[in-house]
């Protein structure tokens, strides 16, 4: 079945076998080169070299065989916090400590093998369904799709920056006030397990509100325009703000003046970072309605925020 997408002014100067590897990921590299070479692909109705450089906003329509997953994607029971489920999408809560995707040292055990066993019909979508991520140690809110339809529906909605979702995040000192931060993102070329800010990074833009004040930490809100790794870690690491507990941007623990032993012992104790997916929002591939959903803070998060009130 033809399918289709709208390459926007982001992947602007990209080879188009590059930007597609990004935008399917459940095909190869290689894979899609040979698909564009075999007309498979098209971009405004024209048949194009792999290398051609993407101007922005044109359509690229496409043909392409099912993706063979991976056979070690195995199925495994798991108890999955399920806050909705219809026909066409699952929402789930996702844990901290739960790996999204099979991938290098973590074959098994991941929200894939679990969605796997509870429906056994993902294993013929694009990664089981899932749309878009959240890292190992982040909890909250992820949209599954159960069908084709809806996956390539919320697919095209995530790229039109259409899905909302709003995350809470402590961090480290007193932010005075909201605001957006902008700045491309891309591969630390230092070190390879980071992102960093780049000038020819990818375009990232978050937006924070406060959300609540303590003595020496600030409770906020984000919302996301793109879905950068690490989008928001880095983001309020560059302004001076890393989140509680983030082993890879945080810049150690701080204990405020005048803490007690039970915050003192919890911060210390906070061994990730304090980052949640609290509430989700779509439009429903099939009813064309906006839904939207929230998920409570995890106990440890709930607990360190009661600690640091007066």
């Amino acid at each position: 079945m033809s399918q289709s997408l709208i390459l926007s002014a982001e992947h602007a100067n990209q080879r188009l076998d590059k930007a597609l590897a990004e935008l399917l990921p459940q095909f190869s590299r290689s894979y899609l080169q040979q698909a564009i070479k075999q007309g498979l692909i098209q971009v405004d109705g024209q048949v194009v070299q792999a290398r051609y450089a993407i101007r922005g906003d044109e359509t690229i329509s496409y043909d392409l065989a099912e993706p063979v997953h991976n056979e070690i994607w195995q199925p495994e029971a798991m108890a999955l916090d399920i806050i909705y489920e219809d026909e066409e999408v699952l929402v789930i809560n996702k844990p901290v400590g739960l790996v999204v995707h099979p991938g290098a040292g973590n074959w098994t055990g991941t929200l894939v093998n679990g969605l796997l066993h509870y429906c056994p019909a993902l294993e013929a979508l694009p990664r089981a369904g899932i749309v878009h991520r959240l890292d190992k140690e982040t909890s909250g809110l992820m949209v599954v799709a159960k069908t084709r339809e809806a996956h390539h529906a919320l697919t095209q909605e995530l790229q039109a920056r259409e899905v909302q979702r709003e995350y809470l995040a402590l961090v480290y000192g007193e932010v005075t006030a909201g605001g957006t931060i902008e700045g491309n993102i891309g591969r630390d070329p230092r070190d390879r397990l980071k992102m960093a800010l780049l000038e020819e990074g990818r375009e990232a833009v978050t937006h924070y509100r406060l959300a609540e004040r303590f003595a020496g930490f600030t409770l906020l809100r984000l919302y996301l325009e793109t879905g950068r790794t690490h989008q928001i870690r880095v983001h309020l690491a560059s302004i001076h703000y890393p989140i509680v507990g983030d082993p890879l941007y945080g810049r150690g623990l701080r204990l405020p003046k005048g803490a007690s032993e039970e915050l003192v012992q919890t911060l210390k104790g906070f061994k990730h970072q304090a980052l949640h997916a609290a509430r989700l929002s779509f439009t429903h591939p099939t009813t064309q309605e906006e839904v939207s959903f929230e998920a409570p803070l995890p106990e440890d998060f709930s607990h360190l925020l009661s600690l640091l009130r007066p």
